[in-house]
């Protein structure tokens, strides 16, 4: 596939997280933050964001499986979610948590266990989305083309 080809899929496919709510512009500012001094930007950023929504996802699942929950932690938690999935443009991640704290402050524990399994999904489903667009993104400056950006 010629580099021009691989940009204009790089583009549509990156336009579709756009309009399938998956991402906000908060991500296109993310990636105009990169430059040539540091390609691997995005990249580093969005890595950062699984690894520590991993963690939080699990401190999640351990602190709503206790007898007793402790809902300002969970709140806590569920905070720290919502500002690195809105860091780096995750919509859907970002709303669901929003939900979510509602029902901490609530106290509403079957509420808050369908919103965990909500933001889990919701998680997976942004991250395979992200690793396809970095894997694009990488072919395409593999082949010695330039990442196209969208513009708003």
């Amino acid at each position: 596939m010629e580099v021009d080809q691989m940009q204009r899929q790089c583009l549509d496919y990156t336009k579709s997280l756009f309009l399938e709510g998956f991402l906000d512009g908060q991500f296109v500012q993310l990636q105009q933050l990169q430059d040539e001094n540091n390609h691997d930007f995005v990249v580093e950023v969005v890595s950062l964001f699984f690894e520590d929504s991993e963690r939080l996802l699990n401190d999640l699942t351990f602190a709503l499986d206790q007898k007793s929950i402790d809902f300002k932690k969970v709140d806590a938690h569920v905070h720290q979610l919502k500002g690195s999935s809105s860091s780096i443009g995750a919509q859907r991640v970002k709303n669901c948590c929003i939900e979510f704290r509602n029902f901490c402050e609530e106290q509403n524990i079957d509420a808050c266990l369908s919103c965990l399994q909500q933001v889990k999904q919701e998680y997976c489903h942004v991250k395979n989305k992200l690793e396809t667009l970095i894997r694009l993104e990488q072919q395409i400056v593999a082949a010695g083309g330039s990442i196209p950006t969208m513009e708003f």
